[in-house]
């Protein structure tokens, strides 16, 4: 079952959770530190921050230039041995110790590693909201022991101002395997699932027909924690359901004793 504080700040603007946020260095990437940040400040505050791995080896030297700049504590693991990963071991001890503190709402793992599926789980148990933050290629075991997951894809800053330079003319053949190539670009874009969509949507209505946006979007992270709209091409859930003229009709109503606006939805 999800954390109510959660589903809470699903429906609400306001941070509500106390948040452990752990990093785990040798399988994140210090690019998306910034919009990391901004998007756990959605959730609540980030009262810890640590990050773990070994910072004398020459693949931590970006997030050494980050360190400071954002208050992130580093938790410096030398290997023991070759082939061994000593910093998970760091990171989940780590865990378990400010986890029985009971200082926490829940914790933040950004890591794209499978070995913290059981910690996560061990989380979940304690009744703490559990966020997790990797890349697409992150095992679907890890990703479905968290409450929700946030695909580090979709947290790069934009590059827009890079000039744009014409490409050279291509003959026939060059053209065939540009063509060839685009459509394996295009296959491997992430494919919207309409139907997982329409049937979480026929779980989340009223008797009515009707549906809560808020009430949706908790349904759909019961049910696949890492649906996230940015995913295809959209910012909010809100932005993809009022774009879906062909699935959804939505609705502003007044909130009850307030001037706040809620969305409301049905398939079309």
């Amino acid at each position: 079952m999800v954390n109510p504080k959660l589903i809470a700040k699903f429906e609400s603007e306001e941070p509500t959770l106390r948040l452990a946020v752990l990093i785990d260095a040798d399988n994140a990437q210090a690019a998306v530190i910034e919009g990391l940040l901004a998007e756990i400040a959605r959730f609540g505050e980030a009262t810890v921050r640590r990050i773990y791995g070994d910072f004398t080896a020459p693949t931590s030297a970006s997030w050494k230039k980050v360190l400071q700049r954002y208050a992130i504590k580093p938790v410096q693991q030398f290997a023991y041995t070759t082939g061994k990963n000593a910093t998970d071991s760091t990171m989940i001890i780590d865990a378990m110790d400010l986890l029985y503190t009971r200082k926490f709402d829940g914790f933040c793992l950004i890591t794209s590693d499978s070995d913290f599926t059981g910690l996560a789980v061990r989380l979940r148990e304690e009744g703490l909201t559990v966020l997790g933050f990797g890349e697409k290629k992150t095992p679907m075991a890890f990703r479905n022991a968290c409450h929700k997951f946030i695909f580090t894809e979709v947290l790069r800053p934009d590059i827009d101002d890079k000039p744009v330079i014409p490409p050279p003319k291509k003959d026939n053949a060059q053209k065939e395997n540009l063509t060839s190539s685009s459509n394996h670009a295009e296959e491997q874009k992430v494919k919207f699932p309409k139907k997982f969509i329409l049937s979480a949507l026929e779980q989340s209505t009223d008797d009515t027909g009707w549906a809560q946006l808020g009430t949706f979007g908790s349904y759909l992270t019961k049910l696949q924690p890492d649906f996230d709209a940015r995913l295809y091409g959209y910012k909010k859930l809100s932005d993809l359901v009022k774009a879906k003229t062909d699935l959804f009709v939505t609705e502003e109503r007044q909130a009850p004793g307030g001037s706040q606006k809620i969305i409301y939805l049905r398939a079309k």
